[in-house]
């Protein structure tokens, strides 16, 4: 089973994108965990992750991240499929990172 963990300032909006992303995974048979919180309780949650998916709004902690994540996969999520809610597209987008 893979883990996603989705990080943005207060963990609320991408709450909503993970119950897309659940949807998604749960339409098409696939066995994930998928959760969100805010980035000040990120660094709890790391060690779990198998990816870890900045929302829009992190962009700019992405070399800190990474950084810090070393080679954990990071990425920020798409303004265009974060704004839009795209969960089927951001989980296929999370699995392909993962392979």
């Amino acid at each position: 089973m893979k883990n996603i963990l989705l990080v943005c300032l207060s963990g609320m909006s991408t709450s909503l994108l993970v119950q897309k992303m659940e949807k998604a995974a749960e339409k098409n048979d696939i066995t994930v965990r998928i959760w969100a919180v805010s980035e000040a309780e990120a660094h709890n949650n790391f060690a779990e992750a198998d990816i870890v998916l900045l929302g829009p709004q992190l962009k700019f902690k992405y070399k800190e991240y990474k950084k810090m994540l070393g080679e954990k996969p990071v990425e920020v999520i798409s303004i265009a499929d974060y704004g839009r809610m795209q969960g089927e597209k951001v989980l296929k987008w999370a699995l392909s990172i993962l392979g």
